[in-house]
């Protein structure tokens, strides 16, 4: 039965694998000998001090529409195994699903004396023209990458990445150009340069500028984030092959894991389809590295949901409530060659691109599984907790 349902059934209609591996924990609690014995009442959510969902053991008809009867109407977090912080995060996200349309549906005026529009607008393209970072030279970079002793593969990441962002920064100066042009009426305002001021009023990042890499950020994190992808760039350019990588900068983490893999194959003389990857956490700040990993690469940046990492002991804790992200500390993405795939103690957390987990349908968001050590708690706690890391968070 666990498997019909699990995997045929209902889990056939699954296709993320994250999902489907929820689903099989689900299918497992709820589907054991307890719930059919006659002897005990089975509690569907055992978490729960108080559990108002228990299963009556006369299971006929009556009493078992009765006892749904009795189950609350707004289910708490925990009842699903999800720490209370989730129930905060629902929250914030209808409430700003609440805001966001009640502003929408605000007619654009403004009190007499007050910023015009189309002063506003001058004033933040101004503003934005002023942050936005000038374009590399491509072939400058080419010809100062070429004589250095950066691995190959690192160097066609970087050439990939200068040329992704030069088309976003492109973009942005023309854009904002543009718009000042046609708020001052000097140039015509198509459809797409009026949804681009449209969402520059609003503090939004245009659909336009988003192509790039995806994002959730409002306009000014976002952009205080561009800068910093920009400036990280710019030191591997003038300086040398960062020790510990900022992972959040890549448009593309996928690209610079597979050249990882690739110098590794390389170095040892190995087929690139034996090897896999280990994830060691260095519980040494990003800034205090001071030699390159002998295989693979040290990265920071990332953040965890669902959990807290527990520096003394080195594994997934509790979080803090009202700590909806933490930082993790520096991992160590080791390539490794053959390696025995561990079970017991271990988590295979998944790494997103950003909060949300399902992407588009152009860009997937999910990057890769890490396996990091569970602690107190099994695989199964923390696969119903929805424990992941992210390279981006929403501000």
């Amino acid at each position: 039965m666990r498997y019909l349902i699990a995997e045929a059934n209902y889990g056939g209609r699954v296709t993320d694998a994250m999902d489907r591996r929820l689903v099989n924990v689900y299918i497992t609690q709820l589907f054991c000998e307890q719930a059919i014995s006659p002897q005990t009442e089975f509690n569907l959510a055992p978490q729960l001090s108080d559990s108002p969902y228990i299963i009556p053991n006369d299971a006929d008809l009556a009493s078992a529409k009765l006892a749904i009867k009795t189950f609350p109407q707004l289910d708490n977090a925990l009842a699903f195994g999800q720490h209370a912080n989730a129930d905060i995060a629902s929250q914030i996200e209808d409430s700003s699903t609440l805001l966001d349309t009640i502003v929408s549906l605000q007619p654009k005026v403004i009190d007499a004396g007050g910023e015009s529009k189309e002063q506003k607008i001058l004033r933040i393209c101004h503003l934005m023209q002023e942050e936005v970072p000038p374009s590399f030279d491509a072939a400058a970079v080419r010809r100062g990458m070429g004589p250095r002793a950066d691995p190959e593969p690192m160097k066609t990441v970087l050439y990939q990445e200068v040329d992704r962002y030069n088309i976003l920064l492109l973009t942005l100066h023309q854009t904002l150009k543009a718009s000042e042009l046609g708020v001052q009426g000097l140039v015509i305002v198509t459809p797409e340069l009026e949804e681009i001021i449209e969402a520059v009023l609003e503090f939004k990042v245009p659909r336009a500028w988003s192509t790039c890499y995806p994002s959730l950020k409002p306009l000014t994190p976002w952009m205080r984030d561009l800068v910093c992808r920009i400036s990280a760039l710019q030191k591997w350019i003038n300086e040398a092959l960062p020790r510990c990588f900022w992972l959040p900068g890549f448009t593309y983490p996928t690209g610079f894991l597979t050249a990882v893999l690739q110098t590794s194959a390389r170095k040892n003389g190995i087929a690139i389809d034996s090897l896999s990857w280990e994830f060691p956490i260095i519980n040494t700040p990003a800034t205090s590295i001071a030699q390159y990993a002998k295989d693979g690469s040290y990265c920071h940046g990332l953040f965890l949901e669902g959990a807290r990492w527990d520096l003394d002991n080195s594994c997934l804790t509790e979080p803090i409530p009202m700590e909806l992200c933490c930082s993790m500390p520096v991992i160590h993405f080791k390539p490794v060659d053959n390696k025995k795939k561990s079970i017991k103690g271990i988590y295979s957390c998944p790494l997103y691109l950003y909060p949300l987990r399902t992407g588009s349908r152009e860009r997937p968001s999910f990057v890769i599984s890490c396996e990091v050590r569970c602690g107190a708690q099994g695989s199964e706690y923390w696969t119903c907790r929805g424990t992941a890391m992210l390279l981006s968070t929403m501000h």
